[in-house]
């Protein structure tokens, strides 16, 4: 062993354990890129929004939404595991989405705001939260593989 790979092992045992990334992964069935105008045409937020299927009432149900800061957030398409992936990051966590379908909409009104009518926010699954994470994240991550 060289005298620098005995230095760099040494600084790094002398650092203690690195911390640990957070990293969440959820699964939807549909992610819409949303671009909402108002009435004089001006862009008001371009923001994603994450739907489940609802089989009960047989339509896509809002479960979370994420302002559209960086086109980096946007899905992209994995071929080898056909489906979207969604990569961002989301406050102090690295958030992977994956979703089957994705759709692209220009509006002049808030379809996750619309959906609030018919599904109140209270009632959404939301995105998983770090803490929430025990069970979740081991079984996505294994799906993953």
């Amino acid at each position: 062993m060289n005298s620098f790979v005995v230095a760099s092992i040494l600084t790094m045992a002398s650092m203690g354990a690195t911390p640990v990334e957070t990293h969440v992964v959820d699964r939807v069935d549909l992610v819409e890129i949303n671009h909402l105008y108002d009435l004089q045409g001006r862009l008001v937020i371009n923001q994603l929004i994450f739907y489940q299927w609802d089989s009960a009432s047989q339509r896509f149900q809002v479960r979370a939404w994420r302002l559209l800061k960086t086109d980096d957030q946007l899905p992209r398409k994995s071929w080898n595991q056909d489906q979207f992936i969604c990569h961002w990051r989301d406050m102090n966590v690295d958030r992977k989405v994956y979703a089957d379908n994705v759709r692209e909409t220009w509006t002049t009104y808030d379809p996750e705001v619309l959906e609030r009518n018919m599904f109140p926010i209270e009632q959404r699954s939301e995105l998983s939260q770090p803490d929430q994470l025990s069970g979740r994240l081991a079984k996505a991550e294994s799906d993953e593989e």
